[in-house]
């Protein structure tokens, strides 16, 4: 069970770490263009995401699950693509969800909005993720 814990925190700590680049690169995005919602932030919000899933396959290999295997590395990156595919669905589906569906609530800005939708997205994902990427691309 500590184990579990002790990866639970590392996950945790990279999930820290993948959110500033999504937001960061996110963010970016909205700056450089001027765009907040709409088919636009979609496209911004999976770009983002996509950025933090890369970052995160290394540091979640080779430091919370502490994966170093060489064989099958096709059939286990395979398989992270699968749950990170799953996950980018999750994150944007969420973020879309937020922003474009339920809109901007409490009379903030669209640009704060943005971001909370973001971060509603990120804690979807990060439950699908952690629970793929334990018990099926990096299990032992």
């Amino acid at each position: 069970m500590q184990t579990i814990i002790k990866q639970a925190v590392k996950f945790i700590l990279v999930g820290i770490l993948n959110t500033l680049i999504d937001l960061g690169v996110l963010n970016f995005l909205i700056f450089a263009s001027g765009i907040a919602a709409g088919p636009g932030y979609s496209l911004f919000k999976g770009i983002s995401f996509t950025a933090a899933v890369v970052n995160s396959y290394f540091l979640n290999k080779f430091w919370t699950f502490k994966v170093q295997k060489t064989n099958g590395v096709k059939r286990e990156f395979t398989q992270f693509f699968i749950v990170s595919l799953v996950g980018f669905g999750v994150n944007v589906g969420v973020a879309s969800l937020v922003v474009n569906v339920i809109g901007v609530q409490f009379g903030l800005s669209p640009k704060i909005w943005a971001n909370i939708g973001a971060l509603c997205a990120t804690f979807a994902a990060m439950v699908w993720n952690f629970l793929g990427y334990k018990f099926i691309v990096f299990k032992k």
